[in-house]
């Protein structure tokens, strides 16, 4: 297998001063109480800010900062930069200690810890046999995986546990893969060797959660494969995909056993869906986007439509010279895309993008050597996108919710707005690196509503894995509350 070597874009950036930082949160953000009239249909992007590394590994932490970090070379260490959306001048900095985490894999545990798997052992293809796990204040290190893991795909099961699959361990020309999938089990701390699924896959598999707990492997290859994590694990074929290799495409898991593929390979424009909770799942053709993209990012929002920007409709494996500024959101009631507000910056190999805890958006990064074709520059800043529906009307208010609950479990949130409330949705926290969000997913609950309340079950196990969700409401006209986190047990 031909390595994907470490190729990094840059983005000719204008220069920001940090002190203009403060004014983000006001420019950034739309008013509240906007008319439900006074829509604006393509969304807003807020201006570009300055972001102290190329945001290559993005994730949103369960207190609703954000944390990223970029390439380091020669260095088996990590500067792991913090930031808070509510402070938006101020940034901190924490470092890792124990490896370098560029090019790893990451999810969260169900007590909202960041477990990160492998990384950059000096070289390309070199990867990294550590984990380490950040708690938003502190990096701590576990048992060393089995091998090396440069590029792995981590994915959080509905036990609670988390299978690491893939990554090369070795190999600066062509990469060594590591076949043995392993499952990190929470309860025990230590790791479980999969003996009897060996198989060498695709660097950054993606791997979603099906509803009867196996692992579905859906890209780049476009032939769907299952892992089964019981026992000493096995793997099963599924059904093909139409789209081709879709490296460096995305894909998401828009409801429980519903999978979104889009984008990569050549690039392309088109995306198909597969529902896993029927008998005999076939993957789908929906509606392609208007720009074919590669090096996207795929972002579920609170109201389960799926936002992807950035990426390039030029041919190569990073060319900027097709870089598409334009966003595009997808309708899964439809299947129909509709274009968004674009971007300032290009945003593409190296780029991230993760729902924040208000709503909108963050882009972020894209870069490091070496340098794309067409030419850039790295990028590090951010700008910030508010989706259409933050201009619909007041916002609903969660006045409380519990901090968690567990499955099944029967659940009240307050709120002055309950005559209006038509969702509760929840959108696990983003991990997001190399066009691939690790942990996001979507559920959708019913509410039963009260006079200054809203009454909800949690889901099954199933269709929730353990773990910290953004909770939101949303009214009868789609305008989401801000989230409030709350942890699924």
């Amino acid at each position: 297998m031909t390595a994907r070597v470490s190729f990094r874009i840059i983005l000719i950036v204008p220069l920001l001063l940090f002190a203009a930082a403060p004014l983000l949160a006001q420019t950034s953000r739309p008013a509240e109480g906007v008319e439900a009239g006074s829509t604006m249909p393509a969304g807003q992007w807020g201006p570009v800010f300055p972001w102290p590394v190329v945001a290559i590994h993005t994730h949103v932490l369960p207190d609703g900062r954000v944390a990223s970090w970029e390439r380091k070379d020669s260095v088996l260490t990590t500067e792991t930069w913090l930031w808070n959306p509510k402070a938006p001048a101020n940034f901190t900095k924490v470092m890792n200690p124990y490896a370098s985490v560029f090019c790893s894999g990451h999810t969260y545990l169900p007590n909202g810890r960041l477990l990160v798997a492998g990384g950059h052992h000096f070289d390309d293809g070199d990867g990294e046999k550590t984990v380490t796990f950040f708690n938003g204040t502190a990096w701590t290190k576990g048992p060393d995986m089995n091998g090396g893991r440069w590029y792995p795909t981590t994915l959080a099961l509905r036990n609670g546990d988390v299978v690491v699959v893939g990554g090369s361990q070795a190999g600066q020309q062509e990469a060594v893969p590591n076949p043995l999938p392993q499952v990190w089990q929470t309860a025990t701390s230590t790791w479980r060797n999969l003996t009897g699924a060996i198989r060498s896959v695709p660097l950054y598999p993606l791997l979603l959660l099906a509803p009867d707990g196996r692992v579905a492997m859906v890209g780049p290859n476009p032939e769907t494969a299952f892992l089964n994590t019981a026992g000493a694990g096995s793997w099963a074929p599924g059904p093909l995909a139409s789209g081709g290799f879709r490296d460096y495409g995305s894909a998401v898991e828009y409801e429980p056993g519903k999978i979104l593929l889009v984008g990569g390979g050549a690039p392309t424009a088109t995306a198909e869906i597969l529902d896993l909770n029927v008998a005999s799942p076939k993957w789908v053709p929906t509606g392609s986007m208007k720009f074919a993209r590669r090096q996207l990012n795929a972002t579920i929002l609170p109201d389960g439509r799926v936002l992807v920007t950035g990426g390039s409709s030029a041919p190569g494996f990073n060319n900027a010279d097709g870089a598409v500024l334009e966003s595009e959101i997808w309708n899964p009631a439809t299947g129909k895309w509709t274009t968004m507000a674009a971007q300032r910056q290009r945003r593409l190999y190296h780029s991230t993008a993760v729902l924040l805890p208000d709503g909108r958006v963050l882009s972020a990064g894209g870069g490091m050597p070496p340098s794309p074709q067409g030419g850039d520059a790295d990028h590090r800043n951010a700008q910030i996108y508010s989706p259409p529906y933050l201009f619909r009307g007041a916002r609903p208010i969660i006045a409380s919710a519990p901090a968690s609950v567990t499955f099944g479990q029967t659940f009240t949130i307050q709120t002055p707005n309950a005559s209006s409330i038509r969702w509760v949705t929840l959108v696990r926290l983003s991990s997001v690196t190399h066009a691939f969000n690790q942990s996001q997913r979507f559920n959708r609950l019913t509410p039963t509503l009260g006079i200054r309340d809203v009454t909800v079950k949690a889901p099954a196990r199933a269709a929730c894995p353990p773990g910290p969700y953004l909770l939101f409401l949303l009214n009868n006209l789609g305008v989401p509350s801000e989230g409030k986190v709350i942890f699924i047990k």
